[in-house]
């Protein structure tokens, strides 16, 4: 099987069939897989564990025909700036280069609701269409294509029609969920994006190796993440991949959703072993190194070093014994 498009549904359709024995070629035009809004780091980590499960990629690739033969399919491909031309077989070519809003041939127009460039319909802050009366929330509009942004949607425009009142949906704290195995999940930026943007932050990490219910059950793959702001800690991306990773972004939601910093949920007593746990400790190191470092450079500037040392070690065991 080829198939064309490495992101989430083509993952998670190409990882399917996989398991199900099919020989599967992943091409991609980007150079990484997983799609829009996917941290590299993770996206990296993503396509080992689908390589070690036998799916190949073929990235910075586009095709260029395909053709249907006695013997099958015969797709043409071919660097994605041009050059390295190459010819692939396949029982099956399975096409996952994103969806479309089905708005075309409904009348639309001729009651007044617009369409932009992409075919999407043109919505104000209530979701209400050029047309008085008229609402639009989902798939159809601008956003993320998911379920879960279209049911908030559906909400807060209904609350608004009967109170009157502007609706708010921060579209920063719509998760995102590849359904592979293992998962992977995100909510807010991602570190190119704040690199992009010039935000100074801070990274922390947690492997699932060191969660002791992952190791139990034989699934100690993947790490969590967290993104915060480098001077007042608020939480600015959760990135993780793992067994449950669709389930635990959910809390990373919750907390960016409410302005939570990292020492916010390190400061919550998390179960142990759960995989929740990991959460919660790759906040405490978010926030715990960016201390050690700053208490560092005060150290360093000091002409009191040996005072500030112990002040330093006085704060270290503090820390340690707030986060045990």
């Amino acid at each position: 099987m080829v198939l064309i498009g490495a992101g989430v549904i083509g993952l998670e359709l190409g990882s399917v069939w996989s398991r199900l024995g099919a020989d599967v070629t992943c091409v991609e035009f980007l150079s990484n897989i997983g799609g829009v809004g996917i941290d590299l780091e993770v996206s990296k980590a993503f396509q080992k564990v689908l390589t070690k499960q036998g799916l190949k990629f073929k990235l910075d690739t586009k095709v260029t025909s395909a053709e249907k033969t006695s013997e099958g399919i015969r797709v043409n491909v071919e660097g994605a700036k041009g050059g390295n031309n190459e010819t692939l077989d396949c029982d099956t070519l399975l096409v996952c280069i994103g969806r479309r809003p089905f708005t075309q041939n409904l009348g639309l127009e001729n009651v007044g609701v617009k369409l932009d460039k992409r075919g999407r319909i043109e919505v104000d802050k209530n979701f209400q269409t050029a047309c008085k009366g008229v609402y639009a929330i989902g798939d159809c509009i601008q956003g993320p294509m998911l379920a879960h942004k279209a049911e908030d949607e559906g909400i807060v425009c209904v609350e608004s029609i009967v109170s009157n009142h502007e609706p708010h949906i921060d579209y920063n704290c719509v998760p995102s969920v590849i359904y592979t195995f293992p998962e992977v999940s995100w909510v807010g930026k991602s570190e190119e994006q704040l690199k992009q943007e010039g935000i100074q932050y801070k990274v922390g990490r947690f492997p699932m190796a060191a969660n002791s219910r992952a190791k139990t059950i034989n699934e100690p793959e993947g790490f969590v993440k967290v993104l915060s702001d480098a001077k007042t800690d608020r939480i600015l991306g959760v990135h993780m991949i793992n067994s449950v990773a669709g389930e635990l972004i959910n809390e990373a939601a919750l907390a960016m959703e409410y302005g939570a910093s990292c020492e916010d949920v390190a400061r919550v007593c998390h179960a142990h072993p759960v995989r929740s746990f990991d959460f919660s400790k790759t906040n405490k190191r978010t926030h715990s190194f960016q201390f050690l470092l700053d208490m560092v450079r005060v150290i360093k500037r000091s002409q009191s070093p040996s005072l500030l040392w112990q002040s330093y070690q006085f704060h270290i065991k503090r820390s340690l014994l707030r986060h045990r």
